[in-house]
């Protein structure tokens, strides 16, 4: 009688081991499945860091008063900002220009309008606030030329503003103006009255995959580590178009683009300030903000990143090339930094939190000097404060000699007065 036991027991435990194989491998097929799952994702967010990006709708028009010349928005954390900005809108016109608010309640904000609008006009309620506020180089009423910079991906396109001729200024002075991710060199005129009142050239470029330039093999971006080169051959040009010390100025993403330019430029001797507005110093600290925002968890960000800068996996999210992060890095790399610098940056930036410029303003305080804004947004901190945005580029400039004394940036230029 004892055989059987055992032989019971026996068919037991090959029982037991059969479910603990089935279970393992059941396990293990729902761990590859999850793995799967997020280097999916994870490759789709990659893709999405290099794809350029198009105008997302960010607010609604609820109501346009025509007598009043008032305009009704939802209320968001930028359309309830102070200060004067640009509205990109579908319908009988592509762009509005908005002024103060005139009120607000918890969901809609009524804001000046200071574009006319007449009574047959017909808007779609989707809009796209910006800080643009000027759209074309004509708006300035300042001299300008449409030029293109040689470059190795073909010509780039820009606009030259000359400072003004005879006086004392030093006009062999200019400044590289370079605009951010899933923009154009549009972003960056309202920085063009500030430095021609200082006597300063301004360049406005563009760079490749940016829509006005020409596209490289992808039409993806580099987050600056191939950008620069486009900077680069604008440096070029400006020396040969009478420049002798040049500025570069970067928004945003424009602004890691400056900072490799300041570091691997063959002119960077040239070189003799950066100026950066709410800029990417370290993309790593960009991309795991952003993430968080969106609540993706942090193995899947880390999985993207490792996709970013991997070679094997440029063609699986079409990018040209491994994106280096350590070299965009520029915290870790605070120790190659040659040239002044000074960091204009939002602490409630919303999409670049700033706390990579503090950090590169703690590792090097005898270059950087950051000037800490509270409720300006991301790029909008001329629109929410322009007096003292003005006010600042001008004595940082005068403090390294980088214009004579006596000059002072207006805090409007000649076209704005009235508008505000």
């Amino acid at each position: 009688m004892k055989a059987p036991r055992r032989a019971a027991f026996g068919a037991s435990r090959i029982g037991s081991a059969a479910t603990l194989r089935m279970l393992s491998l059941g396990l293990a097929a729902a761990l590859f499945a999850v793995s799967a799952m997020a280097s999916a994702v994870a490759l789709r967010m990659a893709r999405r860091v290099v794809t350029p990006s198009r105008r997302i709708p960010d607010t609604r028009i609820v109501d346009i008063d025509v007598p009043a010349q008032t305009i009704t928005l939802t209320r968001t954390p930028d359309t309830v900002l102070p200060g004067r900005y640009g509205l990109f809108t579908s319908g009988s016109t592509d762009y509005l220009k908005v002024g103060s608010v005139l009120s607000s309640d918890g969901t809609t904000v009524k804001r000046k309008l200071l574009t006319q609008v007449g009574g047959q006009s017909t808007l779609e309620p989707a809009a796209a606030f910006s800080g643009w506020y000027y759209q074309r180089p004509e708006e300035l009423h300042l001299p300008f030329t449409s030029e293109h910079v040689p470059a190795a991906i073909g010509p780039c396109p820009a606009w030259l503003f000359p400072a003004e001729p005879g006086g004392d200024l030093d006009q062999d002075t200019w400044v590289i103006q370079i605009h951010g991710r899933g923009t154009t060199r549009a972003e960056c005129l309202r920085a063009v009255p500030v430095f021609h009142a200082l006597g300063i050239t301004s360049l406005v470029v563009s760079y490749r995959n940016d829509g006005d330039a020409p596209r490289s093999r992808t039409g993806a971006y580099a987050l600056g580590a191939t950008e620069w080169r486009d900077v680069d051959a604008a440096i070029s040009w400006a020396l040969r178009h009478g420049a002798r010390r040049v500025l570069l100025m970067g928004w945003s993403m424009g602004g890691a683009i400056a900072l490799q330019a300041s570091l691997a430029s063959a002119h960077r001797e040239q070189v003799v300030g950066v100026v950066l507005d709410s800029p990417v110093v370290d993309w790593r600290t960009v991309l795991s903000y952003q993430a968080k925002a969106l609540r993706v968890p942090s193995p899947v960000t880390d999985l993207a990143m490792g996709a970013l800068r991997t070679p094997w996996a440029a063609p699986a999210i079409g990018a040209d090339a491994a994106i280096p992060l350590d070299r965009l890095d520029i915290v870790a790399r605070a120790g190659e930094l040659r040239h002044p610098v000074l960091i204009l940056h939002s602490d409630d930036d919303g999409f670049v939190p700033s706390s990579a410029s503090h950090r590169l303003a703690e590792a090097r305080p005898d270059l950087v000097e950051l000037q800490v804004f509270r409720t300006a947004r991301h790029t909008k901190l001329w629109n929410y404060d322009q007096q003292r945005w003005t006010d600042t580029i001008g004595d940082w400039l005068r403090a390294h000699e980088l214009v004579p004394l006596p000059s002072a940036a207006p805090a409007a230029t000649p076209a704005d007065e009235g508008e505000r």
